[in-house]
């Protein structure tokens, strides 16, 4: 038989599909990067399979052929002992229920994160290998044993090898996320974030990340020499619902499943999609793989896909819309990343009206432009992206000025991938981190706003001054509208900064960053001023040094920053909506000339904070550390053999107890 005469078009297509899924699979599986989204990548692979099933050229590094990419990484590589095969999938519940046929099976969530394999010699975990290439992974034992749930002993002494997904939660991965300042350096989804702490060469991070392990298959459960069997370790071989029940019976959490057959498979499919508000693991999409292993062995594999279970994808519910403007989000780096802002539409039961385009390079694919009709959907049913562009009138303009500060733009090419940047290192944006101190907990405190936040105030114009903060009644509309917020944020936002209008000079001075000046001495120089602000900001270097704890490079510093003409109108702004309260109260002089170093828990004061105030109240001082001109250690625990205890010991220096130092308090 002739093969098929194959076109240069579609030769040059196959190419060029198979080189933009590689490069897709690379950023997304090596550099935790997103260079195109989900659907499209489904789109090309799609397109690619049909290619390839009508020329019959199907390249060797085609992506239909492999069945993962190979990572690299210092960990070392080993070689599974059987291939591990990619599912088929489709998103057509018809299709799935024709697959099944009159046969039962077993459906269960099909999880986001990175596959382990686990292999238990003796009851104990002996060595724990990632999917890798679906050939060779990476040696992870260490960091297996460092997931929240992984055994590391099993009842059955035999050698068995389970297979699972390990997975971050996604409260877990927000958490990790609002500890992080950075908005540029937070995580983009738990899937990377995973991949990235499993392969982790220091097995603490992997244990700080909390990774969970949740098995979906039994490859092998071999008895030691001698061991008995019985009719329900048989089973084992007949009964795929046997070996989740037999993994749960040695200890694994495994993939939630319910049996199926052809009748009740679409109602269940239907209570599994109730569920994904709620469900905390990341998913995307369902398995569904035949109960009978005896009939499952019979049906042997593809070069890619075993044929005892397929993968079911949720159908994306779409919807076309207008598009009504691009928006350059702007980020502390400078870069300017593009959102879609469009007619709003109904998705998946809420209300979407923007998405990310990620980069300039797929607003340039996509060929965008204003007023053209638009196809968007949800990312697994979350995530707002867009499918298409309908009309593809490509005429957005890429700004030359930066929306944040007016600075000039610039395109930049990073490994393929174009993005707008601005190049004004005066940027507001990039000066992120000062509107983050202000806000902070021991400055302005304005709770509930993190540097993403800000950020996103700054990229809509609600937000150039400190000033700025306390006037967000007028940007209500624009604010309820930005992803991340809505009427409730926007309410609890405002009425925080309308508690933290209401302020100290102390809290004020630390706020605005003056070079050197912290918690401690900015509350020495308000009490030195008692409490008045236009003492505070008019002091000289001759008056600053007067002040204990105070030098000459600080208040030279000082000076400067009071002196400068822009902070000064930053400061005569902030004075206008805020209300410092400089009532005074001259501090006592019970412990006047006293230095103390607090250790330890307390008991009867919440903090050292407050056991700080007291001492402050009285007229001492409190360092951070332990030195010859120390006075006294206050400790709960005076025999402790803490390094702050020995060093007391060792100076001579008193060490007394937190009822003692309340005895000295009066209290």
């Amino acid at each position: 038989m002739n093969a098929p005469i194959i076109s240069d078009e579609k030769r040059a297509r196959i190419d060029d599909l198979v080189t933009k899924l590689n490069e897709a699979s690379k950023a997304y599986y090596d550099e935790a990067a997103e260079i195109m989204t989900n659907y499209e990548y489904d789109e090309m692979y799609d397109e690619l399979l049909a290619l390839e099933d009508e020329t019959g050229y199907v390249r060797d590094d085609s992506p239909s052929v492999n069945v993962g990419y190979e990572t690299q990484t210092a960990l070392p590589k080993v070689t599974h002992e059987t291939r591990m095969l990619s599912l088929n999938k489709t998103k057509d519940r018809e299709e799935l229920r024709a697959w099944l046929g009159g046969h039962e099976g077993l459906l269960s969530w099909k999880l986001d994160g990175l596959t382990v394999v686990l292999t238990y010699e003796g009851g104990r975990l002996s060595r724990a290998v990632t999917r890798g290439n679906g050939t060779q992974g990476e040696l992870i034992t260490a960091n297996a044993l460092a997931c929240r749930n992984v055994p590391k002993i099993i009842p059955f002494k035999g050698n068995a090898v389970i297979r699972g997904e390990a997975v971050i939660k996604y409260s877990d991965f927000n958490r990790i996320n609002e500890a992080i300042d950075d908005a540029n350096a937070k995580y983009k989804n738990p899937r990377n974030l995973c991949s990235g702490s499993i392969r982790q060469l220091d097995p603490a991070v992997t244990a700080s990340r909390s990774v969970y392990f949740y098995a979906f298959t039994l490859t092998s459960a071999a008895p030691a020499p001698g061991m008995e069997t019985s009719g329900t370790d048989e089973m084992l071989e007949r009964s795929l619902a046997r070996r989740m029940e037999w993994m749960r019976e040695q200890g694994f959490d495994v993939v939630p499943y319910v049996k199926v057959d052809s009748g009740s498979l679409i109602s269940a499919i239907d209570e599994y999609e109730a569920q994904i508000p709620d469900f905390d693991i990341p998913s995307d999409g369902l398995v569904l793989s035949y109960e009978d292993l005896i009939y499952a062995g019979t049906l042997g594999a593809t070069a890619k896909f075993p044929r005892n279970a397929i993968a079911f994808k949720w159908r994306d519910q779409q919807a076309d819309t207008i598009l009504r403007e691009i928006e350059w989000s702007p980020s502390r780096t400078g870069l300017l990343n593009p959102i879609a802002v469009f007619d709003p539409v109904e998705l998946e039961g809420t209300t979407v009206s923007r998405a990310s385009v990620h980069n300039v390079s797929i607003m340039k694919d996509l060929e965008l432009g204003i007023g053209d009709t638009i196809r968007v959907y949800k990312a697994n049913m979350i995530i707002p992206q867009i499918a298409g562009n309908l009309t593809r009138s490509g005429n957005i303009v890429i700004p030359e000025t930066c929306p944040v500060c007016g600075g000039p733009t610039g395109i930049e090419d990073d490994q393929g991938t174009m993005t707008l940047v601005c190049t004004n290192p005066d940027c507001i944006a990039k000066h992120v981190k000062r509107f983050s101190h202000f806000v902070s907990r021991d400055a302005l405190n304005i709770e509930g706003l993190s540097e993403a936040g800000l950020l996103k105030l700054i990229g809509i114009g609600a937000v150039r001054t400190f000033a700025d903060l306390f006037r967000l009644q007028s940007h209500e509309d624009e604010i309820v509208a930005m992803e991340g917020f809505g009427k409730k944020s926007f309410d609890n936002l405002t009425a925080s900064a309308e508690k933290a209008s209401h302020t100290t000079p102390a809290r004020l001075l630390y706020s605005l960053g003056v070079p050197g000046i912290g918690t401690a001495n900015s509350g020495t120089i308000a009490r030195a001023c008692r409490n008045k602000w236009s003492d505070i900001q008019a002091l000289t270097e001759e008056d600053l040094t007067a002040i204990d704890g105070v030098g000459s490079v600080m208040a030279g510093d000082y000076v400067r920053f009071f002196a400068d003409a822009g902070n000064r109108e930053v400061i005569a702004d902030l004075l206008s909506v805020l209300e410092l309260d400089e009532t005074y109260e001259a501090a006592g002089t019970a412990l006047e000339g006293k230095v103390f170093v607090i250790t330890g828990s307390l008991v009867n004061y919440a903090n050292r904070k407050d056991l700080k105030a007291d001492i402050e109240a009285e007229g001492g001082k409190v360092a951070g550390s332990v030195s010859a001109k120390t006075d006294y250690l206050i400790t709960n625990d005076p025999s402790s053999g803490s390094s702050k205890n020995r060093t007391a010991r060792e100076l001579g220096i008193a060490i007394i107890t937190e009822e003692e130092i309340m005895k000295m308090l009066g209290k």
